[in-house]
């Protein structure tokens, strides 16, 4: 800092390929986002100027392309250690007014906007980022799995997940069938068809770290025209799994600002109970505690409630839900960290959840919210 140009920078912060940097220059507060791929710099300036006709963003005061990618120059919103996110409402051991309100305002606003963009669109006009480019040849599916095979959770089960659908799966009392091979041939195929799908108009990646408090939507590179669908899915699996559990346990380091989301880790992951394979009769049996705090729960249930529901019942009555929001789930969990990598007892919880949400009986407003209960007696 210097007295005579008035200017602070720092601390630098990254975030998965990107780098943010606060600026305060001339009474100006800014984020500088640095980033490498061109193209999605280019898709942010689309997305975000698409997004500012209808939702609440900081404004994009300058781009400008530097050697080895973009720099994007933002309104920099308040902010402070532990302040500024959604993710910071929803750190806390019981839900807070402010976070009811705050999810209220979110749900009325989303479905606003949903209700009068919504249209079916060819899968080719919509954002294709982190669904179809994720199934398509040489994309993020076969990146993790083509060609691999690794054990259920080593260990504790070594069965190969290639040889899961040999096997019946007793998870929490409940029987359900996975054949890895057939899931991922699935996927594939539908994020290959032509069939037109209901979109709208959103920000695509609605993470606690992309919805800013005071209400405001932030990351771009997803947003314009998505699935809606997908944009469901996205926002329940991360408030449910990756947002408490997944994302602080594997990338802490992108928490600096944020250090009480490590606190509340425990609150959030998944405990095992039982995990053993009964060779006699093919069957694994797959006991875990689901954990959730109250305030994710309380969230995922207003989004339920005032956005889900509401918006299904106008554009899908009579439609199973399941159906719709099954293929987007299962991407969100097998493709944003490689199973393979994560530790024996985090792959194990996430094959059960996979299993569950591929199986007939998936019911998504109780998936997404499960309240902890005591596994079955063994």
């Amino acid at each position: 800092m210097t007295g005579r140009t008035h200017l602070r920078i720092g601390p630098l912060r990254r975030f998965t390929r990107n780098l943010l940097l606060p600026v305060d220059c001339l009474g100006q507060h800014l984020l500088v986002k640095y980033t490498r791929d061109r193209a999605e710099a280019r898709d942010e300036i689309r997305g975000h100027a698409s997004l500012a006709r209808h939702y609440r963003v900081p404004a994009l005061h300058a781009h400008l392309r530097v050697p080895g990618g973009y720099l994007l120059a933002y309104e920099r919103l308040a902010c402070g250690l532990d302040q500024g996110l959604l993710l910071d409402l929803l750190n806390t051991h019981e839900p807070s007014n402010e976070l009811l309100d705050y999810m209220a305002q979110l749900a009325a606003t989303y479905r606003e906007v949903i209700l009068t963009t919504a249209r079916t669109a060819d899968p080719a006009q919509i954002v294709r980022k982190l669904y179809w480019d994720r199934a398509v040849p040489g994309g993020r599916l076969d990146a993790y799995y083509a060609g691999a095979d690794f054990p259920v959770a080593d260990g504790i089960i070594d069965i190969p997940v290639s040889r899961l659908g040999t096997y019946s799966l007793n998870i929490n009392g409940q029987r359900c069938r996975l054949d890895w091979a057939a899931t991922l041939r699935w996927l594939r195929a539908h994020f290959d068809t032509v069939e037109p799908v209901w979109a709208a108009l959103t920000q695509g990646d609605p993470t606690d770290v992309n919805l800013a408090h005071p209400l405001a939507w932030l990351d771009y590179d997803t947003a314009g025209l998505n699935s809606i669908p997908g944009e469901f899915a996205n926002f329940l699996w991360y408030t449910s799994a990756l947002g408490g559990w997944l994302v602080p346990t594997y990338n802490p380091a992108a928490f600096a600002d944020h250090p009480a989301s490590l606190d509340h880790v425990t609150a959030n992951a998944p405990r095992i109970q039982r995990a053993e394979a009964d060779t006699a009769t093919s069957t694994l049996h797959i006991d875990y505690v689901p954990r959730l705090s109250a305030p994710r729960r309380a969230a995922i249930a207003t989004y339920w409630q005032q956005l889900v529901r509401p918006v299904a019942e106008r554009l899908w009555s009579g439609t199973d839900l399941a159906d719709l929001l099954r293929p987007y789930l299962a991407m969100r969990i097998l493709a944003v960290y490689n199973l393979a990598e994560l530790t024996p007892e985090d792959r194990l919880v996430l094959l059960a959840r996979l299993a569950e949400a591929m199986s007939p009986a998936f019911d998504p407003a109780t998936y997404f919210s499960q309240l902890e209960s005591p596994c079955p007696a063994l």
